[in-house]
């Protein structure tokens, strides 16, 4: 039952005086109005496409563009601005746009649009966080030299206002389906005169715009509104969106039961065990493309090289996921077999090497004594985590596990952001091992793996640089059939689990729910909100 008004005064004026007094991260709930409230956290960037690879900035970005094909909330792929994508060969494309498409501006949508943002989000000197992705496109590696040795990817041509080809360096067997990813979003003419400015208020072509007046307020909330101009597949169903920037789990499923909060994509652990109770039907749980890593980055002492790879493994091996995961979480973690995700085509639970991911605390004992004889343990293990995500019941269970397996100080580090921990972890200053992991944003295995581990991705946290790691995954790109690129996916992954470059703990079981107040709400393969689809009662 949603609050009387009077209660909502009550309660907003004491949550101002206690923020008054200084408590970290507080948030006041905004007042509901027409708009759904969904939560959300505040974006590590300015709203960019080709530089947003965070959940925060993602599911706004998502709501603000519209590619070239789009993923609807099964995983199912469909043209959204192309009328047509044609190759014969996977590797030389010609593609046609529909007619009419137009930004919220009112700016048309055309093949420049498309190519020179993907051009922009390739070039070096403009250091995108997602420039990897164009890593297939002739001339990319032209364009990533440093110095560039040229400012556009001679693989990519404007033939007219309407259509383009992309000339790739070797036939690419998800291309299409990645052309659904926000790097591969068009962009305005006017987003190159000032980047910055233009991702505080981005102008997008998808099916929702930045409301009008103060739209975004930096870590409380993000105000969107219908896009009149919008022509795709997935129209707003809605008067609105507003992303509520919460700074844990626990005060936005406060806010859910007290209808102050209309949809929660993540049921905070401590409510795990009352969900059902509290929301009923409005109580949702689905298997999503979702997993969580432990990671270390080169230069954290006695984690380099040989001995590094020896304690990652005892580490590894002294975590008790099942436990943690039926304990903590209900069973809506389940133990990590691999880096991508069990719902994906083409998973393996049984890759060789995936007993690294198994309870062994023997072997674990043993492993992290042979690392001794390399150089003697000194200081602790430290697991950085953001506070705002729901992440410490859990850090604290893996790191009382390792503590009491290997017999070693190990602790949680809790930041109070996920901004202010992905700061660090992308400027190499985290100092400390961190949770990480990858939500989906098109389903395969390959979208796991080559943001995250390729020796030239800049979202490889981890700094992992292996040749035969990108050739098996170029090769798995490359590979005729969708069967004999999964194999290859495996031999790669098969890699990753000697090296272990960062540790896999959970796969995801998706918790989540809605308000009264709120009807059709479904959530996406990717544990997302099927945002343009929710409905007020």
């Amino acid at each position: 039952m949603r609050r009387t008004r009077i209660r909502s005064l009550v309660a907003a004026l004491m949550l101002a005086l206690l923020c008054a007094a200084s408590l970290p991260a507080c948030t006041i709930t905004p007042a509901l109005g027409e708009s759904i409230a969904v939560n959300g956290s505040e974006p590590q960037n300015p709203l960019v496409p080709s530089n947003t690879n965070e959940n925060g900035g993602g599911r706004v970005v998502d709501r603000l563009f519209a590619g070239l094909r789009r993923i609807d909330a099964k995983g199912g792929l469909h043209d959204e601005v192309a009328q047509s994508i044609e190759t014969t060969d996977q590797q030389h494309y010609l593609i046609r746009l529909k007619p009419g498409w137009t930004f919220s501006d009112g700016s048309p949508v055309t093949a420049h649009s498309f190519v020179d943002g993907w051009n922009f989000g390739a070039l070096i000197t403009n250091a995108q966080l997602q420039s990897y992705t164009y890593e297939p496109i002739v001339g990319f590696d032209d364009v990533q030299a440093d110095p560039p040795r040229a400012q556009t990817m001679s693989g990519l041509r404007v033939l007219d206002d309407l259509t383009f080809t992309v000339d790739l360096k070797a036939p690419t067997i998800d291309f299409r389906t990645r052309l659904a990813y926000a790097p591969f979003y068009p962009l305005p003419e006017v987003a190159f005169e000032d980047i910055d400015a233009f991702g505080q208020r981005p102008i997008g072509n998808g099916p929702y715009r930045f409301a009008d007046g103060d739209a975004w307020q930096h870590d409380v909330k993000l105000d969107l509104v219908p896009n009149e101009s919008y022509r795709g597949g997935r129209p707003a169903r809605n008067k609105g969106l507003t992303f509520v920037f919460y700074s844990n789990f626990d005060a936005a499923y406060s806010d859910l039961l007290a209808g102050n909060l209309d949809v929660l994509d993540t049921v905070p652990p401590s409510a795990l065990t009352v969900v059902d109770d509290d929301l009923g039907k409005r109580a949702v749980s689905a298997p999503t493309a979702q997993n969580q890593w432990i990671g270390t980055q080169p230069g954290l002492p006695h984690f380099d090289g040989e001995e590094g790879r020896l304690r990652r493994h005892a580490i590894s091996m002294a975590i008790q996921r099942e436990r943690i995961g039926d304990k903590i979480f209900r069973g809506t973690r389940k133990p990590a077999r691999d880096y991508t995700s069990r719902v994906l085509p083409g998973y393996n639970p049984n890759l060789p090497g995936s007993e690294v991911l198994d309870y062994n605390p023997d072997e674990a004992r043993r492993l992290w004594a042979q690392a001794n004889e390399i150089s003697p343990w000194r200081g602790r293990f430290e697991i950085a985590y953001n506070a705002d995500g729901g992440h410490q019941a859990w850090v604290d269970a893996v790191a009382n596990s390792i503590k009491n397996t290997l017999g070693i100080e190990a602790v949680g580090a809790a930041y109070p952001t996920f901004k202010q921990l992905r700061d660090q972890i992308t400027s190499r200053t985290i100092g400390k091992a961190f949770r990480s992991g990858w939500q989906g944003d098109y389903p395969t295995m390959l979208q796991f793996l080559e943001p995250g581990f390729l020796s030239n991705s800049a979202t490889n946290d981890f700094d992992y640089d292996n040749p035969e790691f990108d050739a098996l995954i170029a090769a798995a790109e490359a590979a005729p059939t969708e069967e004999q690129s999964w194999e290859l996916v495996g031999q790669a992954q098969t890699l990753l689990l000697r090296d272990l470059p960062t540790i896999p703990v959970f796969d995801y079981v998706n918790s989540a729910g809605y308000s009264e107040r709120v009807r059709n709400v479904t959530f996406a393969w990717n544990g997302l909100a099927d945002f343009e689809n929710i409905e007020l009662r």
